[in-house]
């Protein structure tokens, strides 16, 4: 039987609760479902020494502060879904965990959201999944020869999986520069670090606080008429959290240039140069997952889907949650969702 609502709000991570708050604080009727059996979103697949870029403080969702770790000024991901887990307690919020939604269509004046657990008919749909299931791997040359061991960062946990092993990690980006500098100091992992570019460290006194003040700035200057300030993007491609520093000034973290390919048994440099390897951990980032809303016919771009705001411009029906700076400066982050997720509720209240 088809279910009824005003709002289906797709994936229950720190994306789909911020909307949820603030679809509740309109009583707006709706309901979360998330494709995940447990609460947390994608910080329950973190790597084991992963750390946020701010202080608990500055990595809060809307209505609920982050509490603070003990011993940690930057806590880690465990913590954070601790806090996902009581936050979505705390406000009651109608999420329904191992529910993965398949499409959303056109059903008249309503918007159709098929999911394995059901169907609901809604006045709109907010699609919040992140991006974390779509690890994106380059189209590098020999990549199906090569016989060691390939895997994403979405993989990667401990060094310890990796003792007395000769690793590879690709990507000159955060989780690129932390993974290395994880392995790194570890000691026991024989570590090359590759990067198309050489890496752009941010100032070691830059963390998620200052980040955010910047992508804030931008969002200003943008909505205002102004230059683009260039945002983050502007300062560099790394935040130099304690372990990435920590490896950089050992002299642990010196990057290579990106090989030209890969050979049976390691990679080879257009010098023709090679080097051998056991892993290769692709930190090469991620696309949008949407192949949900695929039946909407919507896609722009790189994948993206043309937006104003959060709502989608070819079906305004639509809002988009949490992807990066195309669905609202700095939505991809715990403190900044908040505000994108708020003007998404007001719009749909506007709905007529």
């Amino acid at each position: 039987m088809t279910q009824q609502t005003d709002v289906v709000v797709v994936g229950g991570g720190q994306a789909g609760l911020a909307a949820g708050y603030h679809l509740r604080r309109r009583n707006l009727g709706h309901v979360i479902l998330d494709a995940d059996p447990a609460p947390g979103g994608a910080w329950q697949h973190m790597w084991d020494s992963l750390h946020l870029f701010s202080p608990a403080e500055h990595s809060s969702l809307p209505g609920r502060l982050m509490p603070i770790q003990a011993g940690e000024t930057y806590p880690d991901a465990g913590h954070v879904v601790d806090y996902l887990t009581d936050y979505e307690k705390r406000y009651d919020l109608p999420v329904q965990h191992g529910s993965r939604v398949d499409a959303v269509r056109r059903d008249g004046d309503r918007l159709l959201v098929e999911a394995d657990s059901g169907t609901w008919r809604a006045r709109a749909v907010i699609s919040a999944t992140g991006t974390w299931s779509r690890p994106f791997l380059p189209a590098v040359p020999g990549r199906s020869t090569f016989t060691g061991r390939q895997l994403h960062a979405v993989g990667y946990r401990s060094p310890a999986d990796f003792v007395g092993r000769r690793v590879i990690v690709v990507g000159g980006g955060n989780s690129g520069a932390q993974i290395a500098a994880d392995l790194a100091l570890d000691g026991r992992v024989e570590v090359t670090w590759v990067t198309q570019r050489p890496p752009r460290f941010l100032p070691d006194d830059i963390d998620g606080r200052a980040l955010f003040d910047v992508a804030t700035t931008r969002r200003r200057a943008l909505e205002e008429g102004r230059s683009d300030t260039g945002g983050v993007a502007s300062l560099g491609d790394i935040v130099a959290v304690p372990p990435v520093r920590a490896a950089r000034d050992a002299g642990l973290l010196t990057a290579e240039p990106m090989f030209a390919r890969l050979t049976a048994t390691g990679v080879r440099w257009a010098d023709g140069s090679r080097s051998d390897a056991d892993a290769i951990i692709w930190s090469t980032g991620f696309r949008p997952a949407l192949p949900h809303l695929a039946p909407l016919n919507l896609r722009g771009p790189r994948g993206h889907i043309p937006t104003d705001g959060t709502r989608a411009l070819g079906e305004p029906r639509l809002h988009l949650l949490g992807y990066g700076d195309w669905t609202g400066p700095a939505s991809a982050t715990l403190i900044g969702v908040g505000r994108p997720a708020r003007y998404a509720a007001r719009a749909i209240t506007q709905l007529s």
